[in-house]
């Protein structure tokens, strides 16, 4: 047996796409979709994003990132909110997310998370935390 090293997003991408074929067949994932926000400015630059999926109960909150020029001005707060009442409408009472030491762990207790898990010399000396919030 020869395991060949395939180090690219497409072969990444493909086994994810098997895991939820597998996943499929001991769960209904039709209610799996993905939520998405933006905003852009008047040059059409994304200047925010929100990315992440709805499933069942959860809302997974993969990406939420904001352009420096509009930091503090409350635009994440209402692009969280927005995300949250998508997620609720959706059917999902909790929301889980992962954030690194120096990105938005303060952002997020503000709005109600919680760690509930930290991942510890990550990647190296830092930290992970892992936070839910009841919708």
């Amino acid at each position: 047996m020869i395991f060949t090293p395939v180090h690219t997003h497409e072969f990444a991408d493909l086994a994810k796409q098997k895991i939820a074929e597998f996943n499929a067949l001991h769960w209904d994932a039709s209610k799996r979709q993905q939520l998405g926000l933006k905003l852009e400015n008047e040059q059409g630059e994304l200047i925010a994003a929100l990315a992440g999926r709805t499933f069942g109960h959860w809302f997974y909150l993969e990406s939420l990132w904001l352009d420096e020029s509009i930091r503090g001005q409350g635009i994440g707060s209402d692009l969280l909110t927005e995300a949250e009442q998508i997620a609720r409408a959706r059917g999902c009472s909790f929301v889980i997310l992962d954030t690194l030491d120096f990105q938005a762990r303060p952002f997020y207790e503000r709005h109600g998370y919680q760690v509930q898990w930290t991942q510890a010399n990550y990647p190296l000396t830092g930290c992970k935390y892992f936070m839910t919030k009841s919708l």
